[in-house]
């Protein structure tokens, strides 16, 4: 197909006002996002003094979901376990510091970040982020390409690789119950008070009064860290502690801001070259075949006799 000069002026600003025409939608989404992030979305305060190593969120979690009851034999303590397809939840022990009174039990499920790498990753939106907060997965939209498992930085996401027709799976953070206005299933049945369920702002402010010791809280008991504050840009399972996290295997090295905002101008030049390059290229071509004509010489690669410009 041959593109005149006034087509390729055509292509390339058509180009380029799309592209320019979504700058102000994105400018306006960030100003409407200042202040806490993800304040009214629902979060899960987890206090890692209370929990007692009990595991009833992990069976709680698997009857909700249709999953393999967990193995109830202790062992499981022995060694540290990860999420995997079947299991949504896992609560690892951790010995703590040396001289410590009591081992430390973690509760660990996807962390369900404000702003979600995963989400943001996926081509075909099989993983979006709810307004109020679950990070969920469609597997009806689903390509296997598994981008979101490179992309969460707390590396949750699993696939079923042994399935003929493989989904991703992770926890959905119960999201079809807090649609009948229902807690996660996990922390409806936590005995010890460790999981607290609600809004995450009040949640932030809730642990600030047990760091700090008002209104009856034990002031020195917490160290004055909120893991998934800031971590990844803010997440909506936020942990309380006594000892540092690295001791509770809490990744340590995750970034403060949110990871899809690290990325983002790097991402929006790729679409800018791809719409752009191609009638540049073209508008390129065509100036150098008006110069051979203006030189007396037909374009480069033209049969003889034919001029390489359409007509216009």
């Amino acid at each position: 197909m041959k593109l005149g000069r006034r087509g390729f002026l055509g292509v390339a600003g058509f180009s380029g006002g799309l592209l320019l025409a979504g700058r102000p939608r994105a400018a306006r989404a960030e100003e409407q996002g200042r202040g806490i992030p993800g304040e009214q979305e629902s979060a899960v305060l987890v206090d890692t003094t209370r929990c007692v190593g009990c595991r009833g969120c992990e069976a709680a979690c698997s009857e909700a979901h249709g999953l393999p009851p967990p193995d109830p034999d202790d062992k499981v303590f022995e060694s540290r376990r990860s999420t995997s397809p079947d299991q949504f939840t896992v609560v690892n022990r951790f010995p703590g510091p040396a001289g410590a009174a009591r081992p430390h039990f973690v509760k660990s499920q996807c962390m369900h970040c404000v702003s979600p790498a995963c989400a943001s990753a996926c081509p075909v939106r099989a993983l979006q982020k709810s307004p109020g907060g679950p990070v969920f997965y469609d597997g009806t939209r689903c390509l296997g390409c598994r981008y979101c498992m490179v992309a969460c930085p707390f590396g949750v996401p699993r696939y079923q690789y042994e399935k003929a027709a493989p989904y991703v799976r992770k926890c959905d953070f119960c999201a079809s119950r807090q649609a009948e206005g229902k807690a996660p299933a996990c922390a409806s049945v936590c005995p010890s008070g460790a999981l607290t369920f609600g809004k995450r702002g009040e949640l932030l402010d809730e642990a600030k009064r047990r760091i700090y010791g008002a209104q009856g809280a034990q002031p020195g008991r917490y160290l004055r860290r909120i893991y998934g504050e800031h971590e990844a840009g803010g997440t909506d399972w936020l942990y309380l502690s006594d000892i540092p996290s690295e001791e509770l295997g809490l990744d340590d090295t995750i970034a403060r801001e949110s990871y899809p905002r690290m990325v983002d101008g790097a991402l929006s030049v790729p679409p800018i070259v791809m719409a752009l390059w191609p009638p540049l290229l073209m508008g390129l071509r065509q100036a150098a075949a008006r110069r051979n004509r203006k030189a007396g010489g037909g374009e480069p690669g033209a049969p003889d006799g034919e001029e390489g410009e359409g007509h216009e």
